[in-house]
């Protein structure tokens, strides 16, 4: 983009929010206009439009394309902080809102809903933050039936070896075995409250906002373990994880394999 095409700084959305915010939307929208010259339009999302952004933080930033672009994901480094960029065509966009409710992973979601407008000159980024509101308020598809009686079978199984657990034994098999257990009891938890779902550090925060009661017995059941070796809290707070979608399932599951589903769903 040169001199003469630059857009006029007049145009630019207003910024809102603390000064932190203001100066990581000044740098995303540099870094927008540099990289990415035809991009129809481009949004803030994550820590660093919300004010919660630390001196690590990297810039969420979701630019959309031009019908003809090519839908990609791109890490980089602008200005000397990291950016984690997500392009797409409007009709590629689409196909991944709509996918969000099955996986019941909404990152593309949230960084349109949850954002500040970096540019966008015919009103396409604001039409999409809408959009993506509303499916966020409307939350994931149910949990099926397949989906339920395997979260089931897998958590069933998974309290079985925790519960021979305890002093003395293998402390890296139960620290295993418990990691394995809070992800596999959240994930059923988050998905039977019709809740969006997160990994790494959004695992915590997306199981409290799904279910505070539960969700923190289950972190802190996952924190005794790991700080006590005590297995007996996170057994008892799957077990009522368990119970809310029909309880124990061992003898009589039967686990359907699909080519679809990679090696095969009932794989543990």
């Amino acid at each position: 983009m040169d001199a003469q095409s630059q857009p006029d700084p007049a145009t630019f959305p207003e910024t809102t929010g603390s000064g932190a915010v203001a100066e990581y939307v000044r740098e995303a929208r540099r870094l927008v206009f540099a990289r990415y010259p035809d991009a129809l339009g481009a949004t803030l999302g994550g820590s660093s439009a919300s004010g919660r952004a630390t001196p690590g933080s990297d810039l969420d930033i979701a630019v959309l394309l031009p019908d003809d672009g090519i839908s990609r994901r791109e890490v980089l480094r602008h200005e000397g902080r990291l950016a984690e960029v997500f392009l797409h065509t409007r009709v590629d966009l689409g196909e991944v809102f709509a996918a969000a409710r099955a996986t019941r992973r909404a990152t593309a979601l949230f960084i349109y809903a949850e954002s500040v407008l970096l540019h966008d000159p015919d009103g396409h980024v604001e039409t999409l933050r809408a959009e993506a509101q509303a499916l966020l308020a409307a939350g994931p598809e149910p949990l099926t039936p397949n989906e339920s009686e395997l979260g089931r079978f897998l958590l069933t199984d998974l309290l079985d070896d925790m519960a021979e657990t305890g002093l003395g034994s293998d402390r890296h098999e139960q620290l295993a075995i418990a990691d394995r257990t809070l992800n596999e009891a959240a994930h059923l938890l988050i998905a039977h409250r019709r809740a969006w779902n997160g990994v790494g550090k959004w695992l915590p925060r997306r199981l409290i906002a799904a279910d505070p009661v539960l969700g923190r017995e289950l972190l802190r059941g996952h924190l005794a373990l790991a700080e006590r070796a005590d297995p007996a809290p996170l057994i008892t707070a799957a077990r009522g994880v368990l119970e809310l979608l029909g309880g124990p399932l061992r003898e009589g599951y039967v686990g359907h394999w699909r080519p679809s589903a990679g090696n095969g769903a009932a794989e543990s």
